[in-house]
């Protein structure tokens, strides 16, 4: 069986990273396969850190952080994640709860050899109205104007062979990461299916998208990957600075 890196973006999650990582952890363990987890702590603000200090004395080394003296963004943090991966596949959701990894299971049972990307849709999503409304118009628009075939872009529960990410390059430090991947992905000839996972509300702390700092980049990017979208596939420097792995 292929090994699993499972990836966790973090930020000012201290009230849920400790019980996702537990949760993960003893499901690929059940399963006998060979793994790891990696959190990068994207210059959290709470106790972030010393919760996954705690957990990694109880889990020990297959529990290994990343922590960004700095807030970077939710792209940096993934590409952090990503770059520190070390198995077959990658799995990565969000560290805030929104998503069950126990539903892991499913992307697993979708991943066969003919199978590179096991992409998560959202049965119901649970945010405020404001954030739904927003959210179904910025993914039509995407899918349309990147010519997407996933139904759902920016449900941040993946399962992805890490051959065919590390060949995609990622640059984006924003949201528009999501974009970026299934985008160079589907330009490397990627095979994908979906599965249908739940989508749970917010119960410790809040989105650090709606933020006008963090919206202006955003759209930046966006605009800028919409610009390059048949320029080729670059490699990129190795290093990512400012970071610590423990």
């Amino acid at each position: 069986m292929e090994g699993i890196s499972a990836v966790f973006p973090a930020y000012n999650d201290a009230g849920t990273i400790g019980q996702l990582v537990k949760k993960t952890f003893h499901l690929i363990e059940a399963t006998g396969r060979d793994f790891e987890i990696v959190v990068v702590d994207d210059g959290s603000a709470d106790d972030t850190a010393a919760v996954l200090e705690r957990t990694q004395a109880e889990l020990g080394s297959r529990l290994r952080f990343i922590r960004h003296p700095q807030n970077r963004g939710y792209g940096a943090a993934l590409r952090s994640g990503f770059k520190a991966a070390r198995k077959e596949l990658v799995f990565y959701t969000d560290g805030d709860g929104q998503y069950d990894p126990g539903e892991l299971s499913l992307l697993l049972a979708k991943m066969t050899s003919s199978i590179d990307l096991v992409n998560g849709y959202k049965i119901k999503r649970h945010d405020p109205l404001y954030r739904i409304v927003v959210g179904k118009v910025y993914n039509r628009f995407v899918r349309l104007a990147f010519q997407l075939k996933v139904r759902d872009v920016d449900c941040d529960f993946r399962l992805v062979r890490r051959e065919l990410l590390n060949q995609a390059h990622l640059e984006s430090d924003s949201g528009v990461i999501c974009v970026e991947m299934v985008h160079k992905l589907q330009r490397l000839g990627c095979r994908f299916t979906e599965v249908p996972v739940h989508h749970y509300p917010r119960l410790v702390g809040r989105s650090q998208f709606f933020r006008l700092r963090a919206v202006t980049e955003t759209l930046m990017q966006l605009v800028r990957l919409f610009l390059k979208r048949s320029s080729p596939i670059r490699p990129l420097a190795q290093e990512l600075p400012e970071s610590t792995i423990k």
